[in-house]
Parts: C-alpha cells; sequence; structure tokens
C-alpha cells in the first residue's frame, strides 16, 4: 500500500526526536525520501508531513493561481516558506523544530495520523478532541449525502427529464 493509513502515537526522546512509524517510513523510502516534508496546516493545530506526494499536491495547488498573483503569494508563504525539510536519521527519527512544535502545540508525545497522501503530526490530546468532531461531522455528513441519494432515486427518469425542458419553449 502506498497511502499513509492509520495512527501511531510516540514519544520525543530526550533529544527530542520522535521516531517515524515503520509503515511510514517504507512508504517514504520507496519515494525516494532522504528528509521529511513538514508544513504546518492552514486550518489545524497540526503538521502536514510526507515527501514526494504532498510536495507535489502543493504545487499543483499553487500552479491553479497566477503566477505572481497576491493568492498564491499568500499561499506560497504559508505552504512553502513556513515548510521544513527534516532530515531522518538511520533509525528512522526526525527532530521537530520548534516552530513545528509550538504550531501544534506538541509536548511530549506525537501522534503521526495518516491522511492518504500525507500524514499529519499532532499532539495527541488536540488530536482526540478533532478526531471526535470528525466523527460526528462526518456521520451528519454521510446522512445528509444519503437522504440526497434518496432524493435522486426517488424521482423519476421522466420527471428529470422534464423539469430539464421546463421554460426551454
Amino acid at each position: 500500500m502506498d497511502d499513509f493509513v492509520s495512527k501511531y502515537v510516540n514519544r520525543l526522546d530526550s533529544k527530542g526526536r520522535v521516531s517515524i512509524p515503520a509503515a511510514y517510513r517504507q512508504i517514504l523510502a520507496r519515494d525516494g525520501v532522504e528528509a521529511l516534508f513538514c508544513s504546518p496546516s492552514l486550518d489545524m493545530d497540526c503538521i502536514d508531513a510526507g515527501g514526494v506526494r504532498l510536495r507535489s499536491a502543493i504545487d499543483d495547488y499553487l500552479n491553479a493561481f497566477e503566477v505572481f498573483s497576491e493568492e498564491r503569494e499568500i499561499l506560497a508563504t504559508t505552504l512553502l516558506g513556513e515548510s521544513e525539510a527534516l532530515k531522518i536519521d538511520k533509525d528512522g527519527r526526525v527532530v521537530l523544530s520548534e516552530t513545528l512544535k509550538d504550531h501544534a502545540g506538541i509536548g511530549d508525545k506525537v501522534a503521526f495520523v495518516g491522511n492518504g497522501f500525507k500524514f499529519q503530526i499532532w499532539d495527541p490530546e488536540r488530536y482526540e478532541a478533532y478526531r471526535a468532531e470528525a466523527v460526528a461531522r462526518s456521520r451528519a455528513l454521510r446522512k445528509s449525502m444519503t437522504a440526497q441519494r434518496q432524493r435522486n432515486r426517488q424521482t423519476s427518469p421522466q420527471e428529470q427529464s422534464g423539469s430539464q425542458g421546463e421554460g426551454m419553449e
């Protein structure tokens, strides 16, 4: 599997190093990553982390904006300018900078949370609070989507085509 999945909690050691989960290291190694790309999340009190796919996603996102536009400059400043490439040591550990730890409120433990093409680094307590909200919102979203699908199924194909042609005479 090439996606970051699952959640792992590791403790920072006395030198401030934390081990990247082995499953995540394998994915990074397959991508040829020698340093962990870390960017403070724009929307949450966590760190977005990953390798080539995260950098490509950021580049694709930025490329949607006109070069030198104010929007692109603002996003590039936060997504790239505030980012760090953390050296991964031979034992698969990184040292999180004080800037990154402050942004995420990280103390002596770190939660690594898979997010597909990237993973996030959280303070475990902050993550649990976020997770509880995310689960509640996911349930509400699923109910809303299910109800919408049921409404769409109840509308017959004739009604759909009839409503599309109304007012076109």
